[in-house]
């Protein structure tokens, strides 16, 4: 396991060996909320505490919880490639958007 997943939320799963600690943050979103625990157990535990109080004040305090990676973000390339790739799109009938997209999926399945 590389990460938690717990109500959309996604945390990383460190370690230090100098506190014989596993800590970690959620990912993905601006706020910083942390968590730790000695075993992954109790890792995962206080994760989720984390994630359930930071829904909690977010209610309490009237304010929309934040989203993490909400499929939007801002890419800068050079302008050839970008060219190219509009370009590509175009020949392929699809949106720079949906060939961007797929782009990133075929690299992720790749795993190299």
């Amino acid at each position: 396991m590389r990460n938690l997943e717990y109500y959309g939320y996604t945390g990383s799963i460190e370690y230090s060996q100098e506190d014989k600690l596993f800590y970690g943050k959620l990912l993905g979103i601006k706020s910083l909320i942390s968590y730790e625990g000695s075993t992954g157990p109790e890792l995962e535990m206080d994760f989720k505490e984390a994630v359930d109080d930071y829904l909690k004040d977010c209610k309490e305090l009237n304010i929309k919880p934040e989203k993490p990676f909400k499929g939007s973000f801002n890419v800068r390339i050079l302008s050839e490639i970008h060219r190219d790739a509009a370009l590509k799109a175009m020949e392929l009938n699809t949106s720079l958007n949906s060939f961007v997209s797929e782009s990133i999926r075929a690299r992720l399945l790749q795993r190299v």
